[in-house]
């Protein structure tokens, strides 16, 4: 497993990681064949995860469940490809991740998909009649479901009053974005952006006294629990998402149970993904006869082979995968009322 584990983008690598624990510890529990699970420390640069990827085949390494992010797990999977490794993110969504490499497969949405499921909720369920959207335009996620959002929202009509970008991560003024947005009288903001802009968004809105519906996508997910942030802010905020932790399903009951006990605080998609795609590893590679011996190189193709039919009933939905990579599964899409999610029907 390669994710980031410190530094600014370390919410998501934790959660992946415990997700993945979680998983491994249910796995090794039943009796039958053992993960064991290497795990290293990329800090969401591109550079760091090749190294990390290096270290985990040095120590034995026959599949990978990362990288976490889009620009380490694009590299990583670029150097894989070449090595013939199988690899399986559960959160890199862009398609440049999956491009041209038949051993590359993703848990998550990709941001096409994101972008074009989003415009499709938005005008189904009449979210909004004049849309905003800020998005970080030095990002690849961000800027490719962006594009795809776009492109679908002309496309059913939805009348788009302000696209604003922003070109750094650690932008901290946002009055010039909402004030296009408050200008042209949106009713709505789509923000394709992660969690950590979309906080300040969120205040600086409510200071300007600005109160659209705001609508984020998974990079929003791990909002309530960033430290520091008045959950307030965020009520009414409405996001596309895999899975709620206050589902009543048993499986998803179970796996936040555990995830509370363990480590003291409430699972996000991004560990719900890991444990999905943990489970998805193993039942491929029992499938395919793999065993402790099987160089990395000949469980590749066993893996491609597998993913082409395998079918996992997860925490994120009913998962099945088409031959570039992508996954199929159905979006929902929540609102946060009283620091929790709601599904919206």
């Amino acid at each position: 497993l390669i994710g980031p584990e410190s530094g600014a983008a370390a919410v998501y690598g934790k959660a992946v990681l415990h997700g993945a624990e979680i998983a491994v510890e249910e796995i090794n529990a039943q009796g039958g064949a053992q993960i064991v699970l290497l795990h290293q420390d990329d800090e969401h640069d591109a550079e760091k995860s090749v190294n990390a990827y290096n270290n985990v085949l040095d120590g034995g390494a026959q599949f990978i469940l990362g990288a976490v992010t889009t620009s380490p797990c694009i590299a990583v999977a670029t150097q894989a490809y070449e090595d013939r490794v199988f690899m399986l993110t559960p959160s890199a969504s862009s398609t440049d991740v999956t491009a041209n490499k038949d051993n590359m497969y993703q848990v998550c949405f990709t941001d096409p998909a994101q972008g074009v499921a989003s415009a499709q909720l938005i005008a189904d369920k009449k979210l909004g009649t004049k849309i905003g959207i800020i998005y970080n335009s030095s990002d690849a996620y961000s800027t490719g479901i962006y594009n795809a959002f776009k492109t679908k929202a002309e496309e059913l009509g939805l009348e788009i009053v302000a696209a604003e970008a922003f070109a750094s991560d650690d932008n901290a003024d946002f009055s010039v974005q909402l004030s296009a947005c408050k200008n042209g009288a949106a009713d709505l903001v789509f923000m394709p952006i992660y969690y950590t802009p979309a906080s300040l968004i969120l205040k600086q809105a409510k200071d300007m006294g600005y109160a659209p519906t705001f609508f984020g996508v998974d990079g929003m997910d791990g909002i309530l629990t960033m430290e520091g942030f008045d959950t307030s802010l965020a009520e009414g905020l409405m996001l596309l998402a895999p899975f709620s932790a206050d589902a009543t399903d048993d499986a998803t009951v179970s796996f936040v149970t555990k995830y509370q006990e363990k480590y003291g605080e409430t699972p996000n998609q991004f560990a719900a993904d890991a444990y999905d795609g943990i489970y998805a590893l193993y039942n491929a590679a029992v499938a395919a006869g793999i065993t402790t011996d099987t160089s990395a190189e000949d469980a590749c193709d066993k893996m491609i082979e597998q993913f082409q039919s395998l079918s996992v009933n997860g925490l994120t939905g009913q998962l099945s995968w088409v031959a570039s990579g992508e996954v199929t599964k159905t979006p929902n899409v929540y609102v946060i009322k009283d620091a929790k999610y709601v599904k919206v029907d």
